[in-house]
């Protein structure tokens, strides 16, 4: 059937897309308006759209094709049509221009946002994609952040939702943004589900969560998490499927974060839980790990070697100057020289392991505190004490009998005290002024 003459007359006055000034586009979308049937009108719409989309780059004209669209005087049921078309059509654009008014789109709509939520949310998707193309994971990140994913507008999966929180954490963590990454990796967990949720978002989830525990520098947590990723059974997960190339991988990044993480016994099972995977010798850390394990002390030579296999966030520098790996090699070779000394000056102690008495003994103790060493520190001498087999050696002995002795006296004046106090009250009694 042929179309209405009104719409046949529209469609006629079209200007060529590709030659026609902005006073021609502007007069040409003013008679899209004044077509009375809305089936009509919107197919004009589009016919007008798909000729700026197919004409030379042009982006004023498409920014003025948004404005119209986008404005009072085109009916919300039109233009919430016409935006969506532009936005699945978006990506036949050049980058720069797909960007542009993309951008243009969200900034038009701003004031409806609730109205055009589709279509914003998928022009919101294709800027993201130009600016991972660029390298901005930043803004790529925040751009999908601000697609709303419960307003309850649109009927949204869990797996939907799951995969985009994902996807966001992914490229925050690319910026080693952890703080953000963490924020959305947590929506994502309230959304799993182990009957329902894809396995292959399982596996996704799993893989961000343990980057983003080596990020907040977690390191014996993300060490945990990547070995029980390197030991997975099962390789095929729904679309994806895991190479053995990528179990080497979690196991590298494993035992990485085990070799920075403090010092103490957990720490030690798992290293000895990594030394033992039979795939552990061909990991270019695998000497670095053995001596950890061994209890031995690590060369500079070795060290400087594996921190150039480090990423940017696990050479991150502390509060006292030193690096996480510096810290890590320290608190080892302390117990590395537990094991060959009984005792040591923190003078002698602070030249093997490069540093000076005083933060050596601040070390030690630190150590000792947290349970991460066993012994005692004798200040008088100025000397550490090692254990041997659960109990302390025989100096320590001494200290330890020494504390237990003045303790016992303390309480035994304190319970002779209370008890005449209680029989002869006058004597307990304050002595007049």
């Amino acid at each position: 059937p042929q179309k209405p003459t009104a719409a046949r007359d529209v469609q006629a006055g079209l200007p060529n897309l590709s030659q026609g000034t902005m006073a021609d586009i502007s007069r040409s979308l003013e008679q899209l308006v004044s077509i009375s049937d809305q089936r009509v009108k919107i197919e004009q719409y589009k016919t007008a759209l798909t000729g700026y989309l197919s004409a030379p780059a042009d982006t004023a004209s498409l920014q003025a094709f948004v404005e119209h669209v986008a404005g009072e005087a085109v009916p919300l049921s039109v233009s919430r049509v016409v935006l969506l078309e532009l936005a699945q059509k978006l990506p036949s654009l050049p980058a720069a221009q797909r960007k542009t008014i993309g951008l243009h789109v969200i900034d038009r709509t701003a004031a409806r946002a609730t109205s055009f939520e589709e279509a914003v949310s998928t022009i919101r998707e294709h800027i993201a994609g130009v600016y991972e193309e660029e390298e901005e994971w930043s803004e790529a990140a925040r751009m999908l952040s601000a697609i709303p994913l419960d307003s309850g507008i649109r009927q949204l999966s869990n797996d939907y939702k799951v995969e985009k929180y994902i996807k966001i954490a992914m490229l925050f963590l690319q910026d080693d943004e952890s703080v953000n990454a963490e924020q959305c990796i947590n929506k994502a967990s309230l959304l799993l589900d182990a009957e329902t949720t894809d396995p292959a978002l399982m596996l996704q989830h799993k893989v961000c969560y343990a980057r983003i525990l080596d990020a907040k520098r977690k390191f014996l947590e993300a060490a945990t998490r990547f070995h029980q990723l390197s030991t997975m059974q099962t390789t095929a997960f729904g679309s994806r499927s895991i190479s053995e190339e990528d179990l080497t991988t979690s196991l590298q990044m494993a035992a990485t974060c085990a070799i920075l993480a403090p010092a103490g016994p957990q720490r030690s099972r798992l290293l000895g839980t990594l030394y033992k995977d039979e795939r552990a010798p061909r990991l270019p850390n695998y000497r670095v790990l053995e001596k950890m394990f061994m209890d031995r002390l690590l060369q500079q030579d070795e060290v400087g070697a594996f921190a150039a296999t480090l990423a940017e966030h696990q050479r991150a520098t502390l509060d006292d100057g030193s690096t996480v790996l510096d810290r890590a090699v320290v608190e080892h070779n302390m117990r590395a020289v537990s094991r060959l000394y009984e005792n040591i000056s923190f003078e002698e102690l602070g030249a093997l392991l490069g540093i000076d008495a005083a933060k050596a003994e601040k070390i030690a103790w630190g150590m000792l505190l947290d349970k991460r060493l066993d012994g005692s520190i004798d200040q008088v001498d100025g000397l550490l004490h090692f254990a041997r087999g659960g109990s302390a050696d025989h100096s320590s002995d001494k200290l330890v009998a020494f504390d237990v002795q003045i303790e016992h006296i303390c309480r035994s004046v304190e319970a002779v005290a209370s008890a005449v106090a209680k029989r002869y009250p006058e004597l307990a009694a304050p002595a007049p002024a």
